[in-house]
């Protein structure tokens, strides 16, 4: 026995006639014997010295039945018995008056009784037969059918009626008779046909009973196992309780229908339910089995082991004591759990664990290799325990006898066992059910821990002082501790602290990976350690990340970089300088400082993704030049050119300035050691210098005056007319590419980009920067103590203003000779004055063309330029300006081609002036055509002002020639339009 589901007492004793069959009504037992006699039995009202109840004969019926009374059942709803015995009666409750008898009945065997319809089916030799109960006294035939033997067992099912046939079981369509095999039912037990309460049926085949449902189909629930055939089957939830030959057998109805309780009574003919207890007839007795509360066989089943069950009888506790069945399912899932766990069934204990509900730091004290952060949270036993005692919470289930009694494995709650659990290696299982159990557990301790965070930023920003002052408030930069100040948040720290761990252990760092990335509340300093040791170094700057420990994390991103390097390193993941940069992209935002600190270790290896960090993160450019000037000079110009490349306008016009000033020391350090070692050509070129020239031509942000000083006045004179063309000097910059550098292409080229520059704004004077330099070809060499001369005046204090250039040539081109030279080009272009040419003279110009001035001049240039340029420079002064020697055969591929165009441009506009008259007369012709309006008048001509014939009268046509209207209606009309305008300017005001 595993455990006593019912006690047994006797309600009767001594029958004076044998018991043939046995029913209950209410609280009372009807006994039909075998003289057809019906005895009533009451309870007494006291108690017998046991506790139990005793019965008293309270009438006897005698001459109920003509015959033994066999079968018997109480219809309460109708307040009906029916009783078998010669025949099928019917008898008035609670008077036992017989009100009908079914006379077709006579020699009937066996019936049964369909409570939701009233109907009455009994069998009878080899028929079946089928009466209505109409409500009163009456029963109505409806079918009879007839079967293949006599009938042993029957039962409604529904619509239809299963019977049990010799040895074989049949459906019956209660509607047409129709027959329908189920199966065999054993050749040494009679059929047995029990309902079950959800409407299926138990159909036994020997010592089997099998569950099919109401059309004879087999269910999937399983098979229950007797110790022997039964007799007769009797089902109270959650057992079933079978009349075996020599015992009462007790199973459960839950799979595997395992024994609960065998009652040991011999000679037990008949079997009944009663309200609250299980009726077992003898031959001259009657026995009780009245259930054992659930309270006590729950502490039964659970003091045996047997967990299952006793929580399949929790759920059967009445809905009253809710609280008391939640406390017994906790502690009987956590007993079950425990016994689990100690036999290796990790999976399983988890889910059990998960059911009770148990702390989570109970379960991972089942963990020792597991850390977890100290908690400020007391957690107090809850007392589960079906007895009230929570020494439960230290039991292996498997230590525990049915007294209950704690055994020697209670290293759940002491401390001091610990030590001994520490040596037991967790092995791959374990681990694996304690993830399974923390994952689920998660979402809801994650979801409570950031409701109470958001809580309390809501206190924080409506000024809750007190709440503030009330929590506790923890760092979430220091080392060791978490931005943890509740229960809720203390408890998802413990957990994902666990949950890290053994997902390390297991050998899963991708998904601890994951854990990190997400919400999470993992103990920064166990997780730092556990992960630095381990080194999993992906994580680790995770953790940091995730507990804002930027600057650690970058450290370590730092070294892990500088190792990857490094062939002899044993890291297993290689970490590139462009890691640095994503990971420092967030923070530009919040702390630049931090970002730029970092930037420095990478800027040298990817300067570009540096830059494109700078400027996606917006960080003021000042800041970042002003850092790589103090801490990576070198740095610097190539900081300011990168970001100039990608994006000009980021650059502002103070750091362009000193990009070109950093450029243009290295320049100087560059050509004062070149001059040390008597080296210096001013037709050397070093990057950095390559670099000033471009940066002088492109950018437009710098001071050319404050660069213009500092340069050598023997060399760099590239540079210095560069910075002369930026400050409108264009005469003196043209005169260092042709006479100091003897650089002709260049001298071009500088024109090309002062034409182009001045071609859109002034495209009337823009050709006047070729006549500069035609000028500069044709006049006397200057000495370098000239030009240094009117640098100097240029860059004097007292020349603020920068003179336009204005043309040094014109007298004398103009004295040049009388004959005077017809215009090229078109009136307008020759109406240019030269004195609106840009030179770039000051007032004491004229003086130094005469100092050392040499009569040589540049021919070959000079016709080069005007072959080549064209197009672009004014015939008719280039002309003037030539000297008379000058032959006309060398200009042939100056003004040739310049001739073409103009000959072209004539052309062009004689034939615009000739389409322009064509057009102009045919808009007259269609004037003309136009004013020859005819009108015709005839007699039938009306006025379409005052409808009356037009006649002889004046009149006057419309524009649209159609209209016609008298002289004077025409008058009246314009006069009353007239009035009307002015009298509505006369309201206006």
């Amino acid at each position: 026995m595993v455990h006593s589901a019912y006690d047994c007492v006797e309600l009767v004793r001594e029958c004076p006639a044998k018991i043939e069959s046995v029913e209950a009504y209410g609280s009372k037992l009807l006994l039909g014997c075998s003289d057809g006699s019906l005895r009533i039995f009451a309870p007494e009202t006291e108690f017998s010295s046991d506790g139990s109840k005793s019965y008293a004969l309270e009438r006897n019926l005698v001459g109920f039945a003509k015959k033994p009374v066999l079968s018997m059942a109480v219809v309460e709803s109708r307040e009906l018995l029916i009783s078998l015995s010669e025949s099928i009666a019917f008898h008035k409750l609670p008077s036992f008056e017989t009100i009908a008898v079914i006379t077709k009945a006579k020699g009937a065997n066996i019936f049964c009784w369909d409570h939701r319809r009233g109907f009455l089916c009994f069998a009878r030799q080899k028929r079946v037969c089928i009466f209505r109960h109409d409500g009163g006294r009456g029963f109505v035939e409806v079918k009879e059918y007839g079967v293949g033997d006599t009938v042993k067992s029957m039962c409604w099912c529904g619509e239809n009626i299963c019977l049990g046939i010799r040895r074989e079981y049949v459906i019956l369509n209660a509607s047409n008779g129709t027959l329908s095999e189920v199966f065999t039912s054993g050749r040494l037990a009679p059929p047995l046909v029990v309902s079950l309460p959800t409407g299926e049926l138990l159909l036994g085949k020997e010592n089997i009973g099998v569950f099919v449902d109401q059309n004879g189909k087999l269910l999937p629930e399983g098979r229950i196992c007797w110790s022997e055939a039964p007799l007769e089957v009797v089902i109270q939830k959650p057992y079933a309780i079978a009349l075996l030959p020599r015992f009462v057998e007790i199973r459960s109805l839950r799979a595997p229908y395992s024994l609960i309780q065998t009652v040991v009574l011999r000679n037990v003919r008949h079997l009944c339910q009663s309200n609250d207890s299980m009726i077992l007839a003898l031959d001259n007795s009657v026995h009780g089995l009245f259930p054992v509360p659930l309270g006590a066989q729950i502490v039964q089943l659970t003091a045996s082991g047997n967990f299952e069950e006793a929580l399949s009888l929790c759920k059967l506790l009445p809905p009253e004591d809710l609280s008391l069945r939640a406390a017994k399912e906790g502690s009987i899932h956590i007993r079950y759990a425990h016994y689990l766990f100690e036999n290796g069934s990790y999976e399983e204990a988890m889910e059990h664990f998960l059911a009770s509900q148990v702390d989570i730091t109970h379960v991972l004290s089942l963990y020792p290799s597991i850390f977890l952060p100290t908690t400020t949270i007391v957690h107090e036993l809850e007392k589960l325990d079906i007895y009230g005692d929570a020494s439960y919470l230290s039991r292996a289930s498997s230590g525990v006898s049915d007294d209950m009694e704690p055994s020697s494995t209670s290293h759940m709650l002491e401390s001091d066992e610990n030590a001994a659990l520490e040596s037991k290696k967790m092995n791959h299982n374990m681990l694996m059910a304690l993830i399974k159990y923390l994952q689920k557990k998660r979402y809801s301790f994650i979801e409570k821990a950031t409701a109470e965070g958001t809580e309390e930023v809501v206190l924080d920003a409506v000024g809750d002082n007190f709440a503030s002052y009330n929590r506790l408030k923890k760092s979430n930069k220091g080392r060791g501790s978490m931005s943890v100040s509740s229960g809720a948040r203390e408890m998802a720290s413990i957990l994902d602290t666990a949950l890290l761990q053994a997902l390390l252990l297991t050998g899963q760092p991708s998904v601890a990976l994951e854990l990190l990335r997400c919400v999470n509340y993992c103990d920064l300093k166990i997780c730092e350690e556990i992960l630095r040791k381990d080194n999993h170094n992906v994580a680790l700057l995770e953790l940091y990340k995730h507990n804002s420990l930027h600057r650690e994390a970058l450290e370590l991103l730092h070294k892990l970089v500088d190792e990857s390097k490094s062939s002899q390193s044993k890291i297993t993941q290689r970490f590139k300088p462009e890691d640095i940069v994503e990971y420092l992209k967030p923070l530009c935002g919040t702390d630049p400082i931090l970002v730029l600190e970092f930037s420095m270790l990478v800027l040298e290896s990817c300067p570009s993704q540096t830059i494109e960090l700078f400027l996606s993160g917006n960080i003021p450019a000042d800041m970042v030049s002003s850092y790589l000037k103090k801490h990576s000079p070198t740095m610097q110009a190539r900081y300011l050119e990168l970001m100039l490349a990608m994006n000009e306008n980021a650059v502002s016009g103070n750091l362009q300035n000193e990009m070109v000033h950093i450029y243009l020391s290295e320049v100087l350090d560059w050509h004062a050691g070149l001059c040390a070692q008597q080296k210096w050509d001013e037709k050397d070129y070093s990057p950095t210098r390559k670099k000033l020239l471009s940066a002088l031509e492109t950018i437009a942000g710098y001071n050319p005056e404050a660069l213009l000083k500092r340069l050598p006045p023997d060399a760099l004179y590239e540079e210095r007319a560069i910075l002369l063309g930026k400050m409108n000097q264009h005469e003196l910059a043209l005169s260092l590419y042709v006479h100091k550098l003897n650089a002709p292409e260049l001298a071009l080229s500088y024109c090309d980009r002062v034409y182009e520059s001045m071609r859109q704004p002034s495209a009337k004077y823009s050709s006047n920067i070729y006549l500069v330099l035609l000028q500069i070809y044709l006049n006397p060499r200057r000495t370098t103590a000239g030009f240094e001369k009117r640098i100097t005046n240029l860059l004097s204090p007292q020349n603020k203003t920068i003179p336009k250039l204005t043309s040094t040539a014109s007298m004398r081109s103009r004295a040049r000779g009388s004959k005077k030279i017809a215009a090229i080009e078109g009136a307008e272009d020759t109406k240019v004055s030269l004195s609106s040419t840009d030179s770039g003279r000051s007032d004491g110009d004229a003086d130094e063309y005469s100092e050392g001035s040499s009569t040589t001049i540049m021919l070959d240039e000079v016709l080069d330029l005007l072959s080549r340029r064209w197009d672009r420079i004014n015939g008719a002064q280039a002309l003037k300006l030539l000297p008379k020697e000058t032959k006309l055969q060398d200009l042939l591929s100056f003004l040739g081609p310049l001739l073409k165009k103009s000959s072209e441009m004539y052309r062009n506009c004689s034939v615009i002036k000739s389409l322009r008259q064509s057009e102009n007369l045919q808009v007259k012709d269609e004037l003309y055509s136009q004013r020859k309006t005819v009108v015709k008048i005839t007699g039938d001509s009306m006025c379409s002002l005052c409808h009356k014939k037009i006649g002889t009268s004046v009149f006057a046509v419309y524009p649209n020639g159609s209209t016609l209207v008298h002289f004077v209606c025409f008058r009246d009309s314009q006069n009353m339009k007239v009035i009307g305008k002015g009298s509505q300017l006369k309201k206006r005001l």
